[in-house]
């Protein structure tokens, strides 16, 4: 049985989808007025990881993820830049889906924009106030906290406790500290749409609440985000949308834990903060997706270029292993390891589940795959017979075919995954394996160790085998 952490319970509860074998899942995406940060990154493979699994477990799986492309910040770069708000948003947001592209995060089956539901919202404000939950304020329209007797129940906050002796900005408008904007109305030459409050344009909360029940309906199975986002703003949906509906909103609520550069907060301010290009410049896209997989989704993740080489390191040693197993030759007398291959693939699939359905536990996961590595090692090292060594082949198929299903990861073929790991062009190895070859024909081995010496130096390991030399690179780090 599949077992999620639910937020709004505060333990791990059987996955149990409204309607049977079939899943909607809504996540929090980004406001694009910038590149994506690590932050980002980590959020989106998580998600991406767990809708994965679900598919790989048989679920149909509706999957969307939005984009906030209207919001303070947005206008501040806008004014800022001279740019368009629509050309500003419209760049960020191809660079997003160019960043997830790399990090090999599927694409949304819906990607939906804010502005694309303006007249939505309109009418959820109207039916907020006529319900009393809303109230309209010199233009703008505010949501009634004390009107929600639930309020607090995600983040398992008390309305009363907060209030009690809190420093929250003033803000005349408002009957409470507490209460939020829904609507805003909107300053000179600032973008804005007509609503029978006057021009203005729609509060950051509002937007998830309607884009998720207008694509997936009420209630749906998951919503996820950063922790970042449990008060205000998944507090804020749940109290608007169920206060709209009269109904449940989201019935499970999942949230990734924060990102520590060097065992410190991820901040701006602090001069930490990467983005997804700053880290892919340094590091292939598949070595920071298995790094943020090595940590569980709930937990802090703490990053570092000495975490991401050790994630490096083990890539090495998956792609090692399966190039090994790729060309090994088996000979006629060789061990009988036909159970012993097939068990591999036993355990590995057993222990992987039991991983994924204890709430995604990805670090586990990987444990199971460097176990059938292991395993798998240790039968190439008995020299396998003909049919051992196709059972083997079919158990690693087995195991990286889920790795790559579910994880994302050991995409790459091993050839692929040497030659972008060469620190010299292609053509220029390719000479030098040539030179030694005809060096060693010629028995001038003096020349052949000394090619060899010079390209190990420069992180290439050369292999003489029965089809010729090959090669494996790694990368030579500081």
């Amino acid at each position: 049985m599949l077992r999620v952490f639910n937020t709004l319970k505060k333990e791990k509860e059987d996955f149990h989808p409204i309607n049977d074998k079939k899943v909607g899942m809504y996540v929090c995406g980004v406001t694009v007025y910038d590149l994506c940060h690590i932050g980002h990154a980590r959020s989106a493979v998580v998600f991406d990881v767990i809708r994965r699994y679900f598919a790989f477990s048989g679920y149909d799986v509706t999957f969307v993820k939005n984009f906030t492309d209207i919001d303070d910040k947005i206008i501040k770069r806008s004014n800022e830049s001279g740019t368009d708000w629509r050309e500003l948003t419209k760049t960020y947001m191809e660079a997003h889906d160019a960043d997830m592209d790399s990090l090999n995060v599927k694409r949304p089956d819906q990607a939906p924009k804010a502005t694309d539901f303006i007249p939505e919202m309109i009418a959820m404000c109207e039916n907020l106030i006529a319900k009393g939950h809303a109230y309209v304020s010199d233009g703008d329209v505010y949501y009634r906290v004390e009107s929600f007797s639930e309020y607090g129940k995600l983040s398992h906050r008390h309305l009363d406790e907060m209030m009690a002796g809190a420093r929250v900005e003033v803000n005349e408008r408002k009957e409470n500290p507490y209460d939020f904007v829904l609507w805003k109305s909107s300053k000179p030459n600032e973008p804005s749409w007509e609503s029978p409050w006057g021009p203005g344009r729609p509060g950051w909360h509002i937007e998830c609440s309607v884009m998720s029940e207008k694509i997936l309906g009420l209630p749906f199975d998951i919503h996820g985000g950063g922790k970042d986002l449990v008060f205000p703003h998944h507090e804020n949906e749940i109290a608007q949308s169920e206060a709209a509906c009269g109904c449940e909103f989201a019935r499970y609520w999942m949230h990734n834990g924060f990102v520590n550069i060097n065992e410190e907060k991820m901040s701006k301010s602090l001069g930490n903060f990467f983005t997804i290009r700053d880290v892919t410049a340094k590091f292939d896209p598949e070595i920071i997706r298995f790094f943020l997989l090595t940590t569980h989704y709930r937990s802090a993740l703490d990053f570092s270029d000495e975490k991401l080489k050790d994630a490096e390191s083990s890539l090495d040693r998956i792609y090692t292993m399966l190039d090994e197993l790729n060309g090994f030759t088996a000979g006629k007398k060789g061990v009988n390891a036909v159970n012993a291959a097939e068990t591999v693939a036993a355990e590995f699939t057993a222990e992987f589940d039991r991983a994924m359905n204890d709430d995604f536990n990805t670090p586990v996961a990987l444990a199971a795959i460097f176990e059938a590595v292991r395993k798998i090692n240790k039968i190439l090292a008995d020299k396998p017979d003909m049919d051992s060594l196709e059972a083997l082949r079919k158990a690693a198929e087995k195991v990286f075919g889920a790795v790559q299903e579910v994880l994302g990861v050991i995409v790459k073929t091993p050839e692929e995954w040497f030659k972008a790991n060469l620190e010299i062009p292609l053509s220029e190895l390719e000479i030098f394996i040539e030179e030694r070859q005809i060096a060693r024909k010629n028995k001038n081995f003096e020349r052949a160790d000394e090619i060899r010496n010079l390209l190990s130096a420069k992180g290439i390991e050369l292999l003489d085998t029965p089809a010729g030399t090959k090669f494996r690179a790694k990368k030579i780090r500081d």
